[in-house]
């Protein structure tokens, strides 16, 4: 596939006379903060430009720092050419730690390409990542599984499309791209169990994101503990260095908007479903290709496709793949051979971890010890680190609001949902 006029680790107008000096991340949160670590602590200069979160923000290694209105707002492309020139950033490598930021890095590659060296892809193949419908169509394509989905543009087709996937409650909503923040975008999905419901929920997701976004899909059973992902660094259609891992708990326990405890799994169906998928788009880049195992069929199924720094990517670092600094060294131009993972290697996000691991004992499906045992073995931590403390301390009250605002908003979405379903036509 032909991927445009540049690809990420090319040689970029500007960057031709000398190495990059350093890199300039934009937004994100927990990948951010790793990439910036990883670079940090090589001694490469961090540069950050983010809109509202402060973790990589308050990172030892985030020399400079700037705020912005975004990558959504119409003057964001003046505002980074006018950070390149005001700073001589010509050639720095430019990361994209958010989806929003992918999608504008990607939309923007030719006149983002002429001012720094860039390690997303253009919008070719970035489209198959950040739209869901055009990663289920991709995956049709090529035979892989993937969970069965109905897009209905009005309220009315929806039972038609319920019969036409034989889709049985409970199933759920979700949008095929996540652009901005509301409740349905940061809930991921919204489990729907009967029809009344369905109407209503369809009614509160049409009105935040609009109906071409909307999608229907089964519901496949299982915890996070049946979820897998194939995390790598692919370079020009080839992987450079590649896991695959499993995510044994997160929170929201049903649909995690974050995994909280992750490990090095051994899953070669994974593996290869992933690599198929990425070379058909002949792909560059940091990637992370979630898929669900489904004991109905005995399948792994895909969901969702990250083409940019995820929440655990330091899982890597700890696994022998350093994820950020393999990107790096691509992107000055460097030969890398092929890069294989440790097995048994955990990563923990204690704060969020907590939650979901009381949820779970209450549910009578982890033991005290098994949790404390999980404690003692992860290797890697989503934010803590003895060289670079103050992300957790900022993280700590973060995380708690975040948990008391998501049980709020859920308590309140099933109250409205309720009423809706109430006062329709039995």
């Amino acid at each position: 596939m032909t991927m445009g006029d540049s690809r990420p680790g090319d040689a970029m107008p500007g960057a031709q006379k000398a190495s990059p000096r350093g890199a300039v991340v934009l937004g994100g949160a927990h990948g951010s903060l790793e990439i910036a670590r990883s670079l940090g602590r090589r001694g490469i200069r961090v540069w950050l430009v983010t809109d509202d979160n402060p973790l990589a923000k308050s990172s030892r290694y985030v020399e400079k720092s700037f705020a912005w209105a975004g990558p959504r707002d119409h003057g964001a492309l003046a505002f980074l050419t006018e950070l390149c020139r005001a700073h001589d950033l010509r050639g720095w490598v430019l990361f994209a730690g958010s989806d929003d930021d992918l999608c504008f890095v990607a939309q923007n590659h030719s006149a983002l390409g002429s001012l720094f060296t860039l390690t997303t892809p253009p919008w070719d193949a970035v489209r198959f990542a950040y739209d869901k419908r055009q990663m289920n169509i991709r995956a049709a394509e090529l035979g892989i599984a993937h969970p069965r989905t109905r897009y209905p543009r009005t309220a009315d087709d929806i039972a038609d499309h319920l019969a036409e996937a034989e889709l049985a409650f409970p199933v759920i909503l979700k949008p095929s791209i996540r652009e901005g923040r509301n409740a349905f975008v940061d809930a991921k999905a919204w489990r729907v169990d009967h029809p009344l419901e369905l109407a209503a929920r369809y009614a509160a997701a049409k009105a935040l994101v609009g109906a071409e976004t909307i999608m229907i899909q089964e519901l496949i059973p299982g915890t996070g503990a049946a979820q897998y992902s194939y995390a790598a660094v692919w370079d020009r259609g080839v992987p450079v260095g590649a896991l695959v891992a499993r995510r044994r708990r997160q929170y929201p326990v049903e649909f995690g908007f974050t995994s909280t405890f992750v490990e090095t799994a051994d899953a070669p169906e994974v593996a290869d479903a992933a690599a198929r998928f990425l070379a058909s788009i002949d792909y560059s880049g940091l990637v992370e290709i979630e898929f669900k195992y489904d004991a109905r069929d005995g399948r792994f199924k895909i969901l969702d496709v990250n083409a940019r720094a995820w929440t655990w990517i330091a899982l890597g670092a700890a696994a022998g793949i350093d994820f950020p600094a393999l990107q790096w060294a691509l992107a000055c131009g460097e030969q890398i051979a092929p890069l294989a993972a440790r097995p048994g290697v955990s990563w923990l996000y204690f704060a969020r971890d907590l939650a979901a691991s009381i949820h779970e004992m209450a549910a009578g499906r982890l033991s005290a010890l098994d949790y404390l045992r999980s404690l003692n073995q992860s290797s890697a931590r989503a934010v803590f680190a003895f060289d670079d403390p103050w992300p957790a301390v900022i993280d700590i009250p973060l995380s708690a609001v975040r948990v008391v605002t998501r049980r709020l908003s859920r308590r309140n979405r099933n109250a409205t949902a309720a009423l809706q379903s109430a006062h329709l036509p039995s």
